[in-house]
């Protein structure tokens, strides 16, 4: 466990440090920050750099092991729908918990006025991932190929560019950035792996992975539709 957390810390840091020295010199020099605000931002830098560091411990001891099981357990099941409605679910709950979701669902409402329902950003951000996840995971039982798959929703988000208003078409593209983040990447990836390395004739690298780039076409279809259903 302590390896664990030396290898986290030391990733984190390497991650977080500069960029906060980047701000850090800006405030100081450039925008002429007060030092109660420099101070504040440093304990929010250290704060993060804590959060994210228990964050990676949890996901290296926890979150891949328990996904990789899951996805084992579930194509060793026989059962397509019960695959389906398993990932679908833990998909659906991953991407709600998705703190990226939430920043940019607030961010959206506040801007928008409340003229755009966040419950509504977030049910259809997540309904799109949990959609995807499904598609990628039948893509791996049936051996389908992946460039099917990708230009077949490319094809579909352009066509319904078309009808989509501007506002829900620009918050659609940033939708499906939003949700590669801490919570979804980890399970997915997870999922995908482990579903992969138990069936036969299916590598663990060329099946169990590209799941993430699929994954976000469903939020940008699912903000979309919601836009040209509220339309």
């Amino acid at each position: 466990m302590r390896d664990i957390f030396k290898d986290a810390l030391k990733e984190v840091v390497q991650s977080i440090l500069p960029i906060s020295l980047v701000v850090l010199l800006i405030q100081l020099f450039l925008v002429g920050s007060p030092p109660e605000k420099i101070a504040t931002f440093l304990l929010s830098a250290f704060m993060v750099g804590l959060g994210f560091t228990f964050f990676l411990m949890g996901v290296k001891v926890g979150m891949l092991p328990m996904g990789e099981a899951i996805g084992g357990e579930l194509a060793k099941h026989g059962s397509v729908l019960f695959l389906v409605l398993v990932t679908f679910v833990i998909s659906f709950l991953a991407t709600l918990a998705e703190p990226d979701v939430r920043v940019l669902t607030s961010t959206i409402t506040s801007v928008s006025g409340e003229v755009i329902s966040r419950v509504a950003l977030l049910v259809s951000i997540a309904f799109g991932v949990g959609i995807f996840v499904v598609l990628s995971m039948l893509r791996i039982v049936y051996g389908v190929p992946i460039k099917y798959l990708y230009a077949g929703s490319y094809l579909l988000v352009i066509a319904l560019s078309f009808f989509t208003p501007p506002d829900y078409l620009a918050i659609s593209f940033d939708s499906g950035g939003v949700t590669t983040g801490p919570m979804t990447v980890p399970l997915i990836l997870a999922l995908g792996t482990g579903v992969a390395s138990v069936m036969a004739g299916r590598s663990a690298l060329s099946d169990g992975f590209g799941l993430i780039g699929f994954a976000s076409i469903g939020p940008i279809l699912g903000v979309m539709l919601l836009g040209v259903l509220l339309a």
